[in-house]
């Protein structure tokens, strides 16, 4: 295998005029995330979920914003941020169906699942629709591993799916 070697040191991060923390954020963190944490690199994931709640993705220069608003350094939050599959750099689609791939939905048949949500949807996991409607996640855990096959449908969590009661649900959800 080859590494491939990335100028971060030169990268350009793309800024727009509107910060991605807004001070109303700023605030609300400070009132209800920090006195939780002995530092205050522990209200990062709370803050990350926030961000790519409110955003659909948490963008670099987010991850700036947020390093320096917790005092920490943009590769802490880079790091956080790149571990968890649940965040995203890129805006995913209105919908996020995220299907489990644990080794207990492997046995109960996740891969049909998955299979026909490629087929349906015209895309891979981790790419979202051209319309921007959905994004295809394959996350290894959910969790709910005596109800599988399971997947995640905008935080909702669906347990013993079949392809019918899938379609089902897609068809049910708004533009």
């Amino acid at each position: 295998m080859a590494w491939t070697v990335k100028p971060s040191a030169t990268t350009v991060i793309e800024q727009r005029d509107k910060p991605y923390l807004t001070p109303k954020m700023k605030q609300r963190y400070t009132a209800e995330l920090l006195p939780r944490y002995e530092k205050a690199m522990g209200a990062l994931v709370p803050i990350l979920n926030d961000v790519q709640h409110r955003y659909r993705c948490v963008p670099y220069q987010a991850m700036v914003e947020i390093a320096r608003f917790l005092q920490i350094t943009p590769a802490d939050v880079l790091d956080t941020a790149s571990f968890y599959e649940e965040y995203t750099t890129e805006p995913t689609g209105r919908h996020v169906i995220a299907v489990c791939q644990s080794f207990a939905c492997e046995i109960c048949g996740h891969q049909a699942i998955l299979d026909h949500l490629r087929r349906k949807l015209d895309i891979e996991p981790h790419e979202t629709t051209d319309d921007g409607k959905f994004t295809l996640l394959a996350l290894e855990c959910l969790g709910s591993c005596d109800t599988a096959p399971v997947a995640l449908i905008n935080d909702d969590l669906h347990e013993h799916l079949t392809i019918e009661k899938l379609d089902q649900l897609l068809e049910n959800l708004p533009d």
